[in-house]
């Protein structure tokens, strides 16, 4: 567990200097202390603000007991079983099956799911997915996510400002010793996206395998999670999450983008049989 939090760890400090190299390219040194000061400045603000971000971008809406009383009754009973406060629920406007769990910590902890996901599974299959997400809040990966999906957010943007900058000309002029050319911006545009793609998938696929065993103990059924995995994974390329965004696909029980083309090929997710085999093997154990 120590080896993975310092995995993780190094993988955060990752995104963050991705952030100051692009800074340097617009502003050389000056740029890049800017850049880093804005990186510290987006760790805090994740820290205490990123779970009402990414529910403020999929438009969830807090559901109270009397709205859901059947998902209420089984977090509460899963939140027990963990020894975890019950999480709060949020319901995300869509009919693409999926589920997420955000929060800075377990007594801030959330569970979103789609309208299409309570439609689409059984109880026992409900109840399998909503264990997957109080493991995430078990095991602490809530708090990771959400400060990677924000700092991996912060890239892409910024990739996409230096785009714009060098088709305009703009950025550090060249005979700053820090400063960015053209080319590097251009270059930089196109390869921090790609790397904060490939970051993000670093960070979640273990911690996807580690979820899917710590919900299937708490659930005490893993056929139940195997059998959702495969139903949400076939729903998910049939009625992609149109605005899933590759910054937060990595929260998702299964990737949101698996069916839109070029997106799908950086998965942030380990393979689905292979998760689905891990828990058919756990079944036989």
């Amino acid at each position: 567990m120590m080896a993975n939090q310092f995995k993780t760890t190094v993988l955060l400090a990752a995104l963050t200097v991705l952030i100051v190299l692009i800074g340097r390219m617009f502003g050389g040194n000056q740029g890049m202390m800017i850049a880093f000061i804005f990186a510290m400045l987006m760790n805090f603000g994740s820290y205490w603000f990123s779970d009402k971000i990414v529910l403020a971008m999929y438009r969830a809406k807090e559901l109270t007991p009397s709205e859901a009383p059947r998902i209420h009754q089984v977090v509460a009973e899963l939140a027990q079983n963990a020894g975890l406060p019950k999480p709060r629920i949020y319901l995300i406007p869509s009919e693409t099956p999926n589920a997420f769990a955000t929060g800075r910590n377990p007594e801030h902890a959330v569970v979103a799911v789609t309208q299409g996901i309570v439609r689409l599974l059984n109880d026992d299959e409900l109840k399998g997915v909503l264990a997957h997400e109080l493991g995430h809040v078990k095991n602490r990966d809530i708090l990771i996510g959400s400060i990677a999906a924000t700092l991996a957010g912060v890239v892409m943007m910024l990739a996409s400002m230096a785009r714009f900058a060098a088709i305009f000309g703009m950025g550090g002029s060249d005979d700053d010793r820090g400063g960015g050319n053209i080319f590097s911006l251009i270059l930089m545009s196109i390869l921090a996206p790609l790397a904060a793609m490939l970051i993000q998938m670093a960070i979640s696929r273990s911690r996807e395998y580690l979820a899917d065993e710590t919900g299937a103990r708490l659930a005490g059924n893993p056929k139940s999670l195997a059998s959702a995995l495969e139903k949400l994974a076939y729903a998910s390329k049939r009625i992609p999450m149109q605005e899933a965004k590759p910054a937060t696909a990595h929260m998702f029980i299964v990737n949101p983008l698996s069916g839109r083309g070029f997106a799908s090929w950086f998965s942030t997710h380990p393979p689905l049989e292979e998760r689905v085999r891990r828990l058919r093997a756990m079944s036989v154990a």
